[in-house]
């Protein structure tokens, strides 16, 4: 059975990612947790002036986000209720980074679901401040829905990759799950104006065959320098639902991500971004 943690701020933005998610994985047999921290929502508070408002703040602001998850579950026990599904709901006075963390060791998730923007819902950001610190620095494999995607059944998956690092079993296991769930093709590229692999890269490649071994996968060279460019034509050309992207020391996503290039990562955003951690897991 899967464990899936979905953080929500309660926006329009987390309900599509939630919804996604409980559609995505309606045939399979899950414990989905639903996560809301309020430590930020706390010390914003209008109410917050002086420590002597503290504890009333407090519980104003924790019962309103137990309430809300109570709502939420009343919702989706009414609308999309599954006899597959287990839910929990979790209220914390945290980060959702700390608490993200915490919940993916204790209940030992498998996957994080969340929606690529919060409550700000800023046209100019591709990710929210919480989706990208979550994304960087939590040590899951991070599913990103765009605002508003719809589309439960990928039928094209990208994943480019160097073939510089010896990926985690576990993660390419979910790989191969989240293909075989609708019979998607995966497009396995390495982007580079080399076309020859060496030892090391041809060892990591047989990784993923092996790993990839019931699914359909296609492996390719695609010759180009601009790895952000090679992906966004990629995506266009071969109509794909999926792009997935491995978070780690020399990975490409690390590439795009750690050099603040937030802005050219918005090439995948218009469909979701699996990245895998690639981190040993319990």
């Amino acid at each position: 059975m899967l464990s899936i943690l979905l953080p929500t701020d309660f926006s329009a933005n987390a309900m599509n990612a939630i919804k996604y998610a409980l559609d995505f994985f309606k045939n399979q047999e899950v414990q989905f947790y639903f996560l809301n921290t309020y430590r930020n929502e706390f010390y914003d508070h209008k109410d917050l002036v002086t420590r002597k408002d503290f504890d009333a703040v407090l519980n104003t602001v924790k019962s309103q986000s137990q309430n809300n998850l109570e709502c939420l579950l009343k919702e989706i026990n009414e609308n999309e209720s599954n006899p597959k599904h287990r839910y929990h709901i979790i209220s914390a006075f945290n980060t959702l980074l700390e608490e993200a963390n915490e919940i993916v060791d204790s209940k030992n998730i498998d996957l994080i679901v969340m929606g690529t923007q919060g409550k700000s819902n800023e046209r100019h950001i591709v990710f929210g401040s919480q989706a990208f610190q979550v994304l960087k620095y939590v040590q899951c494999p991070v599913l990103i829905i765009p605002s508003a995607y719809t589309n439960t059944a990928p039928k094209r998956i990208l994943f480019p990759t160097n073939y510089l690092i010896p990926y985690k079993q576990r993660e390419l296991e979910l790989v191969s799950t989240l293909a075989r769930r609708n019979r998607s093709e995966i497009d396995v590229v390495y982007i580079s104006t080399v076309k020859k692999l060496s030892l090391r890269q041809e060892d990591n490649q047989e990784v993923i065959k092996e790993a990839l071994v019931h699914n359909t996968v296609d492996f390719s060279i695609k010759n180009g320098k601009n790895i952000t460019e090679s992906i966004a034509s990629h995506i266009q050309e071969n109509n794909i639902d999926l792009l997935v992207m491995v978070n780690t020391q020399y990975s490409f996503l690390e590439d795009i991500l750690f050099p603040s290039k937030l802005d050219e990562i918005s090439l995948g955003l218009e469909i979701p971004l699996l990245a895998l951690q690639n981190t040993s897991r319990k």
